[in-house]
C-alpha cells in the first residue's frame, strides 16, 4: 500500500470511479477504482528511477464525467542501503621504492557507492586494510594506502599484496562492503655493498698461457639488481700488477683476469694480486651503510706442464654473413706447441654434431670455411669445436668452442603484417584516418626494423586519399577530401611503398583496397553495397555537363581564333619611326612586264607627263576617275610647284588616306633634253614608234645602246 485518493464527493455508495495515469500506471502502480487504494506491483529500485509523476481523477461512475479537474502528484523512491561499495579500477599493481620513509604514498585507491549520497549514510564509505599489516596502512577517508614500517627492505622481502575494503553506513554494523587486492613490489635502491665470499683466492696459471688470454674470474657478491649491482673490478697493488690486467664483464658482473705479458715458470713461479670491486652508481643517502667496496687477494700460481697446443684465445666468436658462398673464410683459430720442441700444429673439426658438417677448416692454417650456404631467418648462430693436435704427437689434442655468428643480410623485404579491409565512409572528413598500418620484415632489426611508408611517387597526386608516416613503424591512412560515393566510386585502390632502414635498403608495393560504405554518425557501417546508378557508363549527370560545356568552350576559342586570322591585316608602315621608305605588301601575283595600270610611276619622275590624278589602291574611291588624256599643251604647261603642291592638297583633305603620318617622295628630273627621253617608262606611256638609228651618230661611247635598238627595230617592224 503506498497511499489512498478520496474524493470530498465520494459519499461511499460507490458511484465515484478513481482513474490512475502517468508513469508507470496500470504496470508498476494499480488502484483500487472503487476505495482510490494506490498499491505497487513490484519492487522499486532507486537506482533505475528515483520518482515518477503520476495523474489521478475522480469520476460519475455512471455517467463518466469528472467529478473534479485531474490531480497531479509525484511518488518519491526513498532509498535504502541495498548497494555495496565497487573498486572499478581494482586490482591494483604498484611500486614503491624500498627503504622509503613510514607514510610514504604509494597509491589512493577509490570506492564508489550506487545508493543515495544525500540520505543516511548508506554511501558514506569507510576503507580498511584487512590484509597487509603492518607493512602499509590506509587512511579510512581518502584511500591512501602509506608504508607503514621504516626501511622495509627488498632484499628480505619484495612482494607484497594488500586488501583493502570499503564498508559504507560510515563502516557501522550492518553495512555493506566491497575489497580489492593491492600488489605492491619494492624496486630496489643501492644499499648493499659489493662483497667477496673469500678474502683469499689461489689460481693456477700455466706458464704457457698466451699474452691476452683470459686466465681466471673472481667476483664480488651484491644483494642490489639492475644498475644498483654494477660492478667495476682493479687490481690496487701486488707484485702482478704489471703481468696481470683485470676487466669486468658487464653481463655476469664477474672480473677477468687476462695476462699482460709472458708467464715464465723457471723466473717466477707465483704471483700476489689484491683485487677491488667497487660500485659504479652509488646512491649518497644510503652511504652510511658503506663502503661500497671490498678487497681480496689473489695469489696466481705458475704452473710448468707439458700441454698440448694452445689456442691464442679460450673460445672464439666468429661472424659470417648469410648467403655468403661456399668457401667463404669465416675465421682463423691459431695453437701452437708451447714446448720447446715447438712441433708444428694440425687442425680439425670434431663432427660430433650436424652443426659441424657446415663448416671446413684448413688442417696447417686453421682457416674455417663455409661448407653450405646460410640463411640467418632459419638459423642465426652455430656452435663448433675446433681441435689442434701436434704432429709429432697426435695424442695431445686441445679443443677450443667457436661460435659462427651469421650477420643479417638485407634479402626480405618489407610487407604489410596483415591484410587490412579498409573502409571510408561517404560522410568522411578531409584529414581524418580511417586506418592504421604496420608492416612486418623478416631480417633483423638493423636490416628491417625501422619502416618508411610513402605513397608511390611514380604515380600522380592521389586527389582521395594520403599517406601519413607516423615514424614509429606505422602509417596512418587518411581521407584527402569531403565526402565520398557509392554510386560513383565504390572501390579505390591505394599503392603504398614500404622500405625498410637496411643497407642497401629494399621496399615492396603493396596496395590497399578501400571500400566506400554507407556508415551511420557514430561511424559504425551500416552497408557497403553500391547501388543502381543512372548512367551505365559511371558518369554522373553532372560530370556530363561539365563535359559537355567544356567541348563548347574549346569549339567556341577555335572558331574565335580563325576569324580574328582572317580578319586581321598588315600596317601599311612598318615602324613609325623608319621614314625613309614606305613598302606596301600586297599578297596578289603583279602582271610583268606587261601591266601597266599596277602603278604609273612616270607621274612621279616627270609631272609634265601626268595624265590624271591618281587614287589611292588600297582604298574604293569615292568619285569616279577623269579621262586618261589631256592635250599635250596642257601637259607641257604644268609647274613642278603647281604639282607638288597639288598632292599635298590631296593627302590633307583624302577622307580615306589612313590615321597616322606617311612620307611620299616625289623626284624631278628635269624638263626634256635636246634628244629627248630615252626612258622606257616614257615610251611605255606615249605609244609612238621611234627612229633610233640617230644613235649611230653619237659617238661610241653610245656604240653598243644603237647596236641594241638597232635590233629591236627590225623586229618591231616584222
Amino acid at each position: 500500500f503506498i497511499l489512498q485518493l478520496h474524493s470530498n464527493s465520494d459519499k461511499g455508495d460507490g458511484s465515484v470511479k478513481y482513474i490512475l495515469t502517468g508513469e508507470g500506471a496500470g504496470t508498476i502502480f494499480i488502484i483500487d477504482d472503487t476505495t482510490g487504494d494506490i498499491h505497487s506491483t513490484k519492487s522499486l529500485d532507486r537506482e533505475q528511477k528515483t520518482h515518477y509523476v503520476l495523474h489521478a481523477q475522480a469520476i460519475d461512475r455512471r455517467t463518466n464525467k469528472p467529478l473534479e479537474p485531474e490531480s497531479e502528484f509525484i511518488i518519491k523512491v526513498q532509498d535504502i542501503n541495498d548497494n555495496a561499495p565497487k573498486f572499478t579500477d581494482g586490482p591494483y599493481i604498484v611500486t614503491v621504492p624500498e627503504m622509503s620513509e613510514m607514510g610514504t604514498s604509494v597509491l589512493q585507491v577509490t570506492a564508489t557507492d550506487a545508493d543515495d549520497p544525500t540520505y543516511g549514510n548508506s554511501a558514506r564509505v569507510v576503507y580498511s586494510i584487512l590484509q597487509g599489516q603492518p607493512y602499509f596502512s590506509v587512511d579510512p577517508k581518502t584511500g591512501v594506502i602509506r608504508t607503514a614500517l621504516h626501511n622495509m627492505d627488498r632484499e628480505a622481502r619484495e612482494h607484497y599484496s594488500v586488501v583493502i575494503q570499503a564498508k559504507d553506513m560510515a563502516g557501522q554494523v550492518g553495512g555493506l562492503s566491497g575489497s580489492t587486492t593491492v600488489n605492491i613490489t619494492l624496486t630496489d635502491v643501492n644499499d648493499n655493498p659489493p662483497r667477496f665470499p673469500q678474502k683469499h683466492y689461489q689460481l693456477y696459471v700455466p706458464e704457457s698461457a698466451q699474452v691476452g688470454s683470459a686466465v681466471g674470474k673472481i667476483k664480488a657478491n651484491d644483494a642490489d639488481t639492475g644498475s644498483n649491482a654494477d660492478m667495476k673490478y682493479t687490481i690496487i697493488n701486488g707484485d702482478g700488477a704489471g703481468v696481470f690486467s683485470i676487466s669486468t664483464d658487464k653481463e655476469t658482473r664477474e672480473g677477468i683476469l687476462s695476462l699482460k705479458k709472458p708467464l715464465n715458470y723457471e723466473k717466477k713461479k707465483s704471483y700476489t694480486l689484491n683485487i677491488e670491486g667497487a660500485n659504479t652508481h652509488l646512491d649518497f643517502r644510503f652511504s652510511h651503510l658503506g663502503p661500497f667496496k671490498d678487497v681480496t687477494m689473489l695469489k696466481v700460481i705458475v704452473g710448468d706442464v707439458d700441454e698440448p697446443p694452445l689456442f691464442t684465445m679460450p673460445s672464439y666468436v666468429m661472424e659470417v654473413y648469410e648467403n655468403a658462398k661456399i668457401g667463404t673464410p669465416v675465421g682463423t683459430v691459431t695453437a701452437h706447441d708451447p714446448d720447446a720442441a715447438n712441433s708444428l700444429v694440425r687442425y680439425f673439426i670434431d663432427h660430433n654434431t650436424e652443426e659441424d658438417r657446415y663448416f671446413t677448416i684448413d688442417a696447417s692454417t686453421g682457416t674455417i670455411k663455409t661448407a653450405k650456404i646460410f640463411d640467418r631467418e632459419e638459423t642465426p648462430w652455430y656452435n663448433i669445436t675446433v681441435a689442434a693436435s701436434e704432429i709429432d704427437n697426435p695424442e695431445l689434442v686441445s679443443h677450443v668452442p667457436v661460435g659462427v655468428r651469421i650477420l643479417d643480410v638485407n634479402d626480405n623485404p618489407p610487407e604489410l603484417a596483415r591484410d587490412y579491409d579498409v573502409v571510408v565512409c561517404e560522410n568522411s572528413k578531409p584529414g581524418q584516418v580511417i586506418q592504421t598500418i604496420t608492416a612486418t620484415d623478416k631480417d633483423n632489426s638493423a636490416n628491417g626494423a625501422r619502416f618508411h611508408f610513402s605513397l608511390d611517387e611514380g604515380l600522380s597526386l592521389n586527389p582521395n586519399f594520403t599517406l601519413r608516416n607516423n615514424e614509429d613503424n606505422t602509417a596512418s591512412i587518411l581521407t584527402r577530401r569531403r565526402r565520398y560515393s557509392r554510386t560513383t566510386q565504390d572501390i579505390y585502390y591505394l599503392p603504398i611503398l614500404i622500405s625498410d632502414g637496411g643497407v642497401p635498403p629494399l621496399s615492396s608495393s603493396s596496395t590497399l583496397t578501400i571500400r566506400v560504405c554507407a556508415c551511420e554518425r557514430d561511424g559504425r557501417v551500416r552497408t557497403c553495397h553500391a547501388e543502381a546508378f543512372l548512367s551505365s557508363a559511371g558518369l554522373s549527370t553532372g560530370a556530363l555537363i561539365a563535359i559537355l560545356l567544356c567541348i563548347v568552350i574549346l569549339l567556341a576559342i577555335v572558331v574565335l581564333f580563325i576569324t580574328l586570322r582572317r580578319g586581321k591585316k598588315e600596317p601599311l608602315i612598318i615602324s613609325e619611326e623608319d621614314v625613309r621608305e614606305n613598302v606596301v605588301t600586297y599578297d596578289d601575283e603583279g602582271g610583268g612586264e606587261e601591266d601597266t595600270e599596277a602603278f604609273d610611276i612616270t607621274a612621279l619622275r616627270n609631272p609634265s607627263a601626268a595624265e590624271e590624278l591618281k587614287y589611292r589602291r588600297d582604298v574604293r574611291p569615292e568619285a569616279k576617275p577623269l579621262s586618261r588624256h589631256h592635250p599635250s599643251s596642257s601637259l607641257d604647261s604644268i609647274d613642278v610647284q603647281e604639282f607638288l603642291n597639288q598632292r599635298l592638297a590631296e593627302a590633307d583633305l583624302d577622307p580615306s588616306v589612313p590615321p597616322y603620318d606617311s612620307l611620299q617622295t616625289y623626284a624631278y628630273e628635269g624638263h626634256r633634253s635636246e634628244a629627248g627621253s630615252i626612258s622606257s617608262l616614257d615610251s611605255a606611256t606615249t605609244q609612238s614608234d621611234q627612229d633610233y638609228n640617230y644613235l649611230g651618230d653619237w659617238g661610241p661611247e653610245f656604240k653598243k645602246l644603237a647596236e641594241l635598238y638597232g635590233e629591236i627595230e627590225p623586229e618591231r617592224t616584222t
